[in-house]
């Protein structure tokens, strides 16, 4: 029996440096008698090498609508926007399931050639619970940017939004860059650190959240860490208003198409 062949494409959004499978997890499907095939990348923040150290054979940039149809397409974000059917099957995050702007051609593209989607956004684990949730690193990183905009607004009055941030090559990159952007809140404020409240703050993105804060040395004395004991009681909380930076989930209408 011939192996499974995992191509992973090339990302094609404006900013998005990841990828959905990393050198690492290469080398364990690999081991579990995968092929893969990666796409050579400039932007991804893995180098191509990476990969093909991992066991992967290196092919194109943006070559899959050429790959054999059995071979199954790996990416993270949208595909470009084009009108050519589907005839793969597609492993990635759509955007299709909650109105999102073209979502009807993108559908109708995998109708029309005879392709499968697993949106990583409804796939479940045989408990009914993401596979693909948000994690840790989306509340770090969530965290980091709203400690950045609370000093921005400090420093360029209330309302103006702050300026789209470009990307980071590595943690240690990141918190430099916050560390840099408190201290100038802090000579707003005199010295006074923000009162930052994380909703959520037991769960994977609220973790990372938290640990973002007392990286750059939020002390617990400004840290409100709610989880569902603080909450369930229901408001007014007026904690929220008092607070300088809230970090909390976003909650949409529930939508599960793969269960139907």
């Amino acid at each position: 029996m011939a192996p499974i062949t995992l191509h992973l494409r090339s990302e094609t959004k404006p900013m998005e440096h990841r990828a959905a499978i990393t050198p690492s997890t290469v080398r364990q499907l690999v081991e579990k008698g995968f092929k893969i095939n990666v796409e050579r990348s400039p932007i991804r923040i893995f180098d191509d090498e990476d990969y093909e150290k991992s066991g992967a054979s290196l092919i194109a940039e943006g070559s899959w609508p050429d790959a054999p149809q059995d071979h199954i397409i790996i990416g993270l974000k949208e595909l470009p926007e084009e009108s050519f059917p589907l005839k793969h099957t597609h492993i990635q995050f759509a955007h299709c399931y909650k109105g999102q702007g073209g979502w009807e051609k993108v559908l109708s593209r995998f109708a029309t050639g005879g392709g499968t989607l697993y949106d990583m956004e409804f796939l479940e684990n045989e408990d009914r619970r993401r596979i693909a949730a948000f994690g840790y690193h989306a509340g770090y990183a969530g965290a980091a940017l709203a400690i950045m905009d609370w000093a921005w607004q400090l420093e360029n009055g209330g309302g103006q939004p702050m300026p789209g941030r470009n990307h980071f090559q590595n943690q240690e990159e990141l918190i430099k860059e916050v560390e840099i952007e408190l201290q100038k809140g802090l000579e707003r404020t005199r010295g006074e650190l923000p009162q930052v409240l994380v909703i959520g703050a037991l769960g994977r993105s609220g973790t990372g959240a938290t640990d973002l804060c007392r990286t750059v040395k939020i002390p617990e004395s400004k840290l409100l860490k709610w989880d569902m004991p603080e909450t369930q009681k229901g408001g007014p909380f007026t904690e929220i208003r008092e607070s300088d930076v809230s970090i909390g989930p976003y909650a949409y209408a529930c939508v599960n198409p793969i269960r139907g």
